[in-house]
């Protein structure tokens, strides 16, 4: 994954009658807000609430902007059209995003450094959005109503605090990837979600997040988040 680019995202641009109505059923956000907010961050997840992807929705008037994982778009074209079914919906692609994207969005580490994590076709539905920080991140309603994957993201924010969760961490060594697993004495606990040089971002549980962990050879300190877990 690029360190700066915008070519971390392709735009799908949804238009129809039913376009409000669709992805109120699909993604974590009230789009019912849309068109006062202008912005979203939202999930949009399986039917086992695990993320596939986080979207940038934007509201263009009589269409929706979906900023959207480039390394994804050909899965997430196919799985919305899958779900359209009779609704009054179209899905355009384009790399041509007209001044959409924010440059914090297109810097990978002022994300990271931002506890802000991004799903690519190397880890999607892996993870729960509570797992990354989504529900603090503002990226989910709570109040509205169901979605795909809607009863087990609810089910976790009515249990309480979630046990895992995305923590930053800086490496002492060069060399981590996605999908490394973190451990402490032996044992595995976590796993890189993004990761730039010797920062990251890692899903790891709470009650080891004040302490450092291992990734093979090299030690991972956690830098702290911007926001309150």
């Amino acid at each position: 994954m690029p360190e700066v680019g915008y070519e971390l995202y392709r735009l799908i641009t949804v238009s129809g009658t039913d376009r409000i109505a669709f992805l109120q059923g699909q993604l974590s956000q009230d789009i019912s807000r849309l068109k006062s907010s202008g912005r979203m961050l939202a999930a949009w997840c399986n039917p086992k609430g695990r993320v596939i992807a986080i979207f940038r929705v934007i509201d263009q008037g009589r269409e929706i902007a979906l900023l959207v994982p480039e390394a994804l778009l050909e899965k997430l074209v196919q799985r919305l059209t899958m779900f359209r079914l009779r609704a009054d919906v179209e899905f355009t692609v384009s790399d041509d995003f007209g001044g959409l994207i924010q440059d914090d969005e297109a810097d990978l580490v002022k994300l990271i450094r931002a506890g802000v994590p991004n799903i690519d076709d190397t880890n999607t539905e892996a993870f729960t959005p509570h797992m990354l920080n989504l529900d603090k991140l503002g990226a989910i309603s709570f109040s509205k109503g169901c979605y795909t994957g809607q009863e087990v993201v609810a089910r976790t924010e009515h249990l309480g605090q979630s046990k895992r969760r995305l923590m930053r961490y800086e490496a002492d060594l060069d060399g981590i990837a996605v999908g490394d697993k973190l451990s402490e004495a032996d044992r595995n606990v976590g796993e890189v979600v993004n990761v730039v040089g010797r920062e990251l971002l890692a899903v790891t549980p709470v009650e080891l997040h004040k302490q450092p962990l291992k990734i093979g050879a090299a030690t991972v300190t956690p830098r702290g988040l911007p926001y309150e877990l």
